[in-house]
C-alpha cells in the first residue's frame, strides 16, 4: 500500500507541476500587436487559447514593430540567455523586404538567426514571409524562395504566412494596407493554434 501511493504521488506531481515548453517568438510588428492593445493581438489570443486547452506551451512575445533580421540578431543573444526556450520561432524579413535590402544580407542574417538558437539545443521554427511584388518579380521571387531554402538546410519546421489570406481582405487590414486590424487577429489565432498544439504533441 505505502508503494502505491509513492507511486501516486510521483505520477500526480510530474503530471500536475511539469513545467510548460517555452517558445520564443523572434518577429516584428505583425506579432507585436501594432496599433493595438498587447490583449487584443493574435498572440496573445492563442497563448489564452493554449492556457484553456491546457496545453503546457508558453509564448514568449520578443517580437517588435519595425523589427528587421539585423535589429533580431542584435537582441537574440540576450533573449536566449534570459529565457531559454525550448522553441524559436522567427518571423522576421518583412520589414528587410520592404526596405529592399539585399536577399543575401537578410539570408546571413537568419542564418545566424537559426543557428544562435540552434546552438542552445532549442529547435528552430521559420515562418515564410510574403512580401508585395513592389521590388519587381526577380527580387520577389528571390526574397520568397529563400526560406524553404534556408528550411531545407538546416531541417526546420517552416510555418505559413498567416498573413497570405489576410492581407487579400481590405476589411481585415489597417489603412496602410501592411498591418492586419483588431479583426484579423482572432482569425491569425485561429490559423496558428493548430501549429502551437502541433508543438505540445511533438
Amino acid at each position: 500500500m505505502r508503494a502505491f501511493l509513492i507511486l501516486l504521488f510521483v505520477v500526480y506531481s510530474t503530471t500536475t507541476y511539469a513545467q510548460p515548453k517555452r517558445l520564443l517568438l523572434l518577429g516584428d510588428s505583425l506579432s507585436a500587436a501594432y496599433n493595438m492593445q498587447e490583449q487584443q493581438g493574435w498572440v496573445y489570443l492563442t497563448q489564452q487559447w493554449l492556457d484553456t486547452q491546457q496545453l503546457p506551451l508558453t509564448i514568449i512575445n520578443a517580437s517588435i514593430s519595425g523589427e528587421t533580421s539585423a535589429g533580431g540578431l542584435a537582441r537574440l543573444p540576450a533573449l536566449l540567455e534570459q529565457h531559454q526556450p525550448d522553441y524559436v520561432l522567427i518571423e522576421l524579413g518583412g520589414n528587410d523586404g520592404l526596405r529592399g535590402f539585399a536577399v543575401a544580407q537578410l539570408e546571413q542574417n537568419l542564418t545566424q538567426l537559426i543557428k544562435l538558437s540552434q546552438a542552445t539545443g532549442a529547435k528552430v521554427l521559420l515562418m515564410q514571409i510574403r512580401i508585395p511584388p513592389n521590388l519587381g518579380p526577380r527580387y520577389t521571387r528571390q526574397f520568397e524562395s529563400l526560406y524553404p531554402a534556408l528550411a531545407e538546410r538546416y531541417q526546420l519546421s517552416l510555418w505559413p504566412f498567416f498573413m497570405e489570406q489576410i492581407a487579400l481582405n481590405e476589411d481585415l487590414m489597417l489603412p496602410d494596407g501592411i498591418h492586419p486590424n483588431r479583426e484579423a487577429q482572432p482569425l491569425i489565432k485561429q490559423q496558428m493554434k493548430r501549429w502551437f498544439a502541433q508543438l505540445v504533441d511533438d
